[in-house]
């Protein structure tokens, strides 16, 4: 049923959540999983080296919720691939799921964004309503 899942990463406890239920997805069906960590772009406006700064911190961040997802997942029958994308998080998955043919999308219901309590988290509700294909919300 599926074969390419994509996992969204941003190292909250609902995409920590999110990321044991695509693993065994992975594994039932024998799927690859493709991680994809996105962060929203840094203003330019900040100039130099404050611009600098805050990308790297960014990549840096990405790069260690990757790699914590990584640790946790266990054996993947099928390829694991991942990849850090730059832009609005939403839109980012939603290409890179496009892009790579992904017949699932898994990610937490609540992402690290500075507004809390609400019942689904913005970046969610976007893939949700714009994806073209299943969506799976771990709460």
């Amino acid at each position: 049923m599926f074969k390419n899942i994509l996992l969204a990463v941003d190292g909250s406890e609902h995409a920590i959540r999110a990321a044991h239920i695509a693993a065994e997805l992975a594994r039932c069906h024998k799927a690859s999983l493709r991680l994809v960590a996105a962060y929203d772009p840094v203003p330019p406006y900040l100039g130099e080296p404050n611009f600098q700064i805050i990308l790297d911190a960014q990549l840096q961040e990405a790069d260690k919720n990757i790699a914590k997802t990584l640790g946790m997942l266990g054996d993947i029958p099928g390829e694991v691939t991942h990849e850090v994308l730059q832009g609005p998080p939403a839109e980012a998955i939603l290409d890179a799921a496009k892009l790579q043919a992904c017949d699932l999308i898994v990610m937490g219901s609540r992402g690290l964004g500075q507004l809390t309590g609400l019942l689904l988290g913005s970046q969610s509700q976007k893939v949700v309503q714009h994806a073209d294909c299943p969506v799976l919300i771990v709460k």
